[in-house]
């Protein structure tokens, strides 16, 4: 399938309106601020505060910093905002747990956005590199497919695997070997999707967009195919438009705010052309970033309408079936098997029930329920890369819930929630296997 490189038509063009300063974005947004009355109902759910009992470290105390620069009281660049807005997995189970509603992803992007801006940070060298793969690595499909092209044929040749196993990373920094065990994570554990059957009835059957995503699409292939059969199963005509581009929600949680609205254009250009009933996404944090769009393009005249269109057709994989009406496939499976909610699923597009709708109707399957399944594991995009030990901590206390079900399979909707429970079971010596919902599905039929 042909993929289409980015031009300057739309990546280097330059932004609609000038980014604006922190302390203007969160005037703009002193409703939602002064929204939180320091109850302090956000705290047990926070997985930071959890895990270093600094008030600081608390969505509350975040929310005070925001004020504090807004108000003039604290800068911007000062090494406390900084360093505790970035120790934030952006979770948002805050906002679940909010009883006055205060949208504090927004924000916490928002603040972000302004330390990008300008260039305060005090590990200047990881943010240099990470800011130079998200402005010139994951903006460009061509470049990204080469990479991680190569990185899957090292995967599937064992090579990473016996790069691991060697010991020849024990002197390295835990990135390393948490980078190589992640790869590993994407590995397909579940038997080849069988083709899909090429007849359904007409008189049903609807078209869809698949958003393939970028990771996905090069790391998790046989999670796109499974999903591809399960839409067939549901009288889905199944297009993937193959000059689609990055969500940009990576770019979003890091501040790289600007780059991220021209991801979105750019995907809205190319999934308006056509019809669709639906645009189906199979991970949770693409999923959010894409319903997010109207938000993200609140102030540009020439997209804040298509972006309102645009979100209205995106649809989680395990929301859409339910509401097109779940057909599991006749195949018995005989597994035990339990789920682990995505933040981004369960926090931020507020899907809560719908994987678990889907999993217990699966024939054969024991279904048996998490501890804490919302609590996030830890992962947070490239959080896990940037704060390894604290990502580790949160992941530990994941895994002793995991181990405590007896499952043989742990199922989660996202593609970076895979990767790193599945890396840290690894590392941990456990022969975890895990898939997203959609492909124990795809192996009903």
């Amino acid at each position: 399938m042909r993929l289409v490189e980015p031009t300057s038509s739309w990546y280097r063009t330059e932004s609609v309106m000038e980014t604006p300063s922190l302390a203007r974005e969160l005037n703009a947004e002193a409703d939602k601020l002064l929204a939180c009355v320091h109850c302090g109902l956000c705290l047990p759910h926070c997985p930071t505060y959890a895990a270093l009992g600094d008030e600081n470290d608390s969505p509350r105390g975040r929310l005070y910093l925001m004020r504090a620069v807004a108000e003039g009281r604290l800068s911007p660049d000062s090494r406390a905002f900084v360093r505790h807005l970035d120790l934030c997995i952006g979770c948002r189970a805050c906002e679940t747990a909010c009883p006055s509603g205060v949208h504090y992803g927004h924000l916490l992007e928002v603040a972000r956005w302004d330390i990008v801006r300008l260039a305060s940070t005090h590990d200047r060298g990881l943010a240099r590199a990470t800011r130079f793969v998200l402005n010139h690595l994951f903006t460009s499909p061509r470049r990204l497919r080469l990479v991680l092209g190569l990185v899957r044929w090292l995967r599937d040749r064992g090579l990473i695997e016996l790069l691991l196993e060697s010991g020849l990373l024990a002197s390295l920094p835990g990135r390393a070997r948490k980078g190589l065990a992640m790869v590993l994570a994407t590995q397909p554990s579940g038997p080849p999707v069988a083709a899909s059957p090429a007849t359904h009835s007409r008189e049903r059957s609807i078209r869809v967009a698949l958003f393939a995503g970028c990771v996905v699409r090069e790391l998790f292939a046989h999670t796109n195919r499974a999903t591809e059969r399960v839409l067939v199963e549901h009288e889905c005509d199944v297009d993937d438009p193959p000059d689609q581009v990055c969500c940009g929600a990576l770019h979003a949680h890091a501040g790289e705010r600007e780059t991220a609205r021209r991801l979105a254009r750019r995907n809205i250009e190319v999934f308006e052309r056509e019809g669709y009933d639906a645009i189906i996404v199979n991970a949770a944090g693409c999923g959010a970033m894409l319903k997010e769009y109207p938000a993200l393009l609140a102030d540009d005249t020439a997209y804040r309408r298509r972006a309102e269109a645009f979100s209205a057709r995106v649809r989680d994989i395990c929301e859409f079936l339910i509401e097109r009406g779940f057909r599991p496939g006749p195949r018995r499976l005989h597994v035990r098997v339990t789920y682990d909610a995505p933040c981004h699923l369960y926090h931020a597009q507020r899907i809560t029930d719908a994987p678990v709708q889907l999993i217990t109707q699966l024939p054969g399957v024991e279904f048996v329920p998490l501890p804490q399944a919302e609590v996030c594991c830890g992962s947070g995009g490239i959080y896990n890369l940037l704060h390894p030990e604290l990502a580790d901590d949160i992941l530990a206390r994941k895994l002793t819930a995991i181990r405590s079900t007896g499952a043989d399979i742990v199922l989660t909707g996202n593609a970076g929630c895979l990767m790193h429970i599945g890396s840290g079971a690894r590392l941990a010596g456990s022969s975890l296997t895990l898939l997203h919902p959609v492909e124990l599905i795809a192996q009903t039929y």
